[in-house]
């Protein structure tokens, strides 16, 4: 089977979709299917591209026996909805030209955000007159709205007729829970239709001990004896991190506790200014780490936080959920009562939930599980266990694969063709 992916984040971007479209175009070829990736240079958390990327419109290089063909994508410095419109329409219009003159696949699978990528989809399977897979990560017009990031107007119906226009061309639309497998429904789209494909845990998550570990971390950054609460993963709008701020505010005066704030992203900036303003001696802002040093991370937190503004319920899953639980780690959910991340936490019983935008309760959940430590620890090992039962990567990648193959109507078999050479030009 010929698979062409299309998706704007790939790796070496560590966090956000790439770790996952990267995930199944891996194991795609590794089952022996030819795979190529239309994508962007890396950029994402950070909003940077390397400086070795900086002047090139293509790259072409070949990962793990995937073809990855990189195009240009404009990346703004300060991140606006305008700004982002124009990013993810340089991508959608490079990536198109880069799939246009390239073999013709079996089966296109096509990874959203951006929405746009709807456009050469619709057009590249009608051309080459095949399926396409229509992955949707994030409700992308709903997301906006709810968020204020866009106004009702032209623009918002413009973006609805691109939505629609992609689920009902699309062979199959896919995400990530039976919230916004919900949502796509009442767009009017068949049922039969829309089918979940959840994103997986790194099976090397399941191995960070319950209990103890973490030194490295904890002595690489001064925290030997500190009690960590960790947000870990994108620092961008729909987080609403401003809570864990005010939270830490509100604590500052016990200097047992500190709030560790990893990785990065649009609002990371803001949030180092404000944090310096109020004085916060309790905030630690981390880098990405690499992969080693982020296991130990996991490890040496006592808690570990998911935060989204109010307005966010069922449009978007973080994938730092599964991350958490499958490492262990007790939760406070900062989140909409009625979202798929407050569902999830109750479920599992891995952690509390608290009002968002509410740091008084954030602060006084995290005091929760301070003063208990058997409570962490049961909350941990119940997260744990649900992680194992509803997030196997084998299990996720192997129905992906299984769904393809009854698409093109390829035998239920190995592919015998070869991934191109391992070159770069």
């Amino acid at each position: 089977m010929r698979v062409l992916a299309l998706g704007i984040n790939y790796s070496p971007d560590q966090t956000g979709i790439a770790p996952f479209t990267t995930g199944r175009c891996e194991y795609l070829a590794a089952r022996g299917h030819q795979v190529r990736v239309c994508t962007g240079f890396p950029y994402y958390p950070a909003w940077r591209v390397r400086d070795a990327d900086r002047g090139r419109l293509f790259a072409r290089e070949a990962v793990n026996g995937v073809t990855v063909l990189r195009s240009y994508a404009y990346v703004p410095r300060r991140v606006t909805a305008a700004r982002r419109i124009l990013h993810e329409a340089s991508f959608v219009a490079s990536a198109s030209l880069r799939a246009l003159i390239g073999p013709r696949p079996d089966v296109l699978f096509v990874v959203s955000p951006p929405l746009g990528l709807a456009l050469p989809a619709v057009l590249l399977s009608r051309l080459w007159g095949i399926p396409y897979v229509f992955h949707v990560a994030d409700l992308q017009p709903d997301s906006a709205l709810d968020l204020g990031m866009l106004p009702p107007g032209l623009l918002a119906r413009a973006l609805y007729l691109v939505e629609r226009l992609a689920y009902r061309r699309a062979a199959l639309v896919t995400t990530l829970t039976d919230a916004m497998r919900r949502r796509i429904v009442a767009k009017g789209i068949a049922e039969a239709k829309v089918v979940l494909a959840s994103d997986w845990a790194d099976p090397a998550l399941f191995s960070i001990p319950l209990r103890g570990g973490g030194e490295a971390f904890r002595r690489a950054f001064g925290l030997e004896d500190r009690f960590l609460v960790v947000h870990a993963g994108n620092m961008g709008v729909k987080q609403g991190l401003d809570v864990v701020l005010e939270a830490a505010a509100g604590s500052r005066r016990d200097p047992d506790v500190v709030y560790v704030l990893v990785g990065d992203g649009a609002m990371r900036a803001s949030l180092e200014g404000r944090a310096t303003a109020l004085g916060l001696s309790n905030v630690r802002f981390v880098p990405l780490q690499p992969r080693t040093m982020f296991l130990d991370l996991l490890a040496a937190a006592d808690v570990c936080l998911v935060t989204q503004q109010r307005t966010v319920a069922d449009i978007v899953f973080p994938s730092k959920v599964l991350t958490l639980l499958a490492a262990g780690r007790p939760v406070v959910a900062s989140v909409s009562p009625g979202s798929e991340v407050a569902r999830v936490v109750r479920e599992a019983d891995a952690g509390l939930v608290v009002p968002p935008e509410d740091p008084g309760s954030l602060r006084e959940a995290v005091a929760t599980l301070r003063g208990d430590a058997a409570a962490r620890d049961a909350s941990g090992e119940r997260g744990r266990a649900y992680a194992r039962r509803h997030w196997d990567r084998e299990r996720v990648l192997s129905e992906m694969e299984a769904r393809l193959l009854r698409l093109t109507g390829s035998p239920a078999r190995v592919s015998t063709l070869s991934p191109e050479p391992d070159h770069v030009r």
